[in-house]
C-alpha cells in the first residue's frame, strides 16, 4: 500500500475514532481524551514543515467541523506540526533513527521512554493550547493545570496503547544502495 493511501486511511480513522468513540466517553469533566493528533506525530520524519503544517490545519479543521468550534483544534494541530521538527531534532541525534526509519514509533525512537516523552510532550502542548483557547484565560489556574495534566495522562496512555496495538512494521533502512 502506498504511503499516501495509508495516510489518508489513517487520517479518516483518527477523525472518526475521535468523533464517534472518544468524544462520547464521559470520564469526568476534567478529563478529555484526545488521540487524533497522533496522526501528525506518525507522519514521516522527512516531511517538509510546510506540508506538515498544512496537514495539521486540515486535521484540526476536520475535527472543528464536527465540534462546530471556530478553529481551536486547527490552532492546536498547527502548533504541534510547527514544533514537531524541532523536538525530533532534539530527541534523535543527527545520525539517528530518522536516517534508518521512515516514521516515529516506539521502535524507531529507541524504546518506550523516548517515545513516551515525544508523545507526552505533544499531548501536553496540544491540550494546554486547546484548553487555553477554549477558556481564553487562566482564570482558575488550578482548574486549567489539573484538566491539562489529567487529559494529557489519559491521552498519553491511549497513544501508547494505540502504538502497541497497531504496531507499524517499519523496515530498517541501511545506507547502502
Amino acid at each position: 500500500m502506498s504511503s499516501l493511501v495509508k495516510n489518508i486511511i489513517r487520517f479518516l480513522l483518527f477523525i472518526l475514532v475521535q468523533v464517534f468513540v472518544l468524544d462520547k466517553i464521559e470520564l469526568h469533566q476534567m478529563v478529555t481524551p484526545y488521540i487524533y493528533f497522533l496522526f501528525i506525530l506518525w507522519l514521516p520524519f522527512r516531511i517538509q514543515r510546510t506540508w506538515l503544517m498544512l496537514i495539521g490545519f486540515l486535521l484540526g479543521f476536520a475535527l472543528d467541523s464536527f465540534h462546530h468550534q471556530p478553529g481551536f483544534h486547527a490552532a492546536a494541530c498547527v502548533l504541534i506540526a510547527y514544533i514537531r521538527p524541532f523536538v525530533i531534532n532534539i530527541l534523535i541525534p543527527q545520525e539517528g533513527s530518522d536516517a534508518n526509519y521512515e516514521e516515529p514509533s516506539i521502535t524507531s525512537m529507541g524504546g518506550l521512554l523516548p517515545y513516551a516523552i515525544y508523545a507526552g510532550f505533544f499531548s501536553f502542548l496540544h491540550n494546554a493550547w486547546l484548553f487555553l483557547l477554549e477558556a481564553w484565560q487562566f482564570g482558575n489556574i488550578w482548574y486549567f493545570l489539573v484538566k491539562t495534566l489529567l487529559s494529557t495522562a489519559v491521552s498519553l496512555l491511549l497513544i501508547i496503547i494505540t502504538d502497541l496495538i497497531f504496531n507499524r512494521k517499519q523496515k530498517f533502512r541501511t545506507n547502502t544502495v
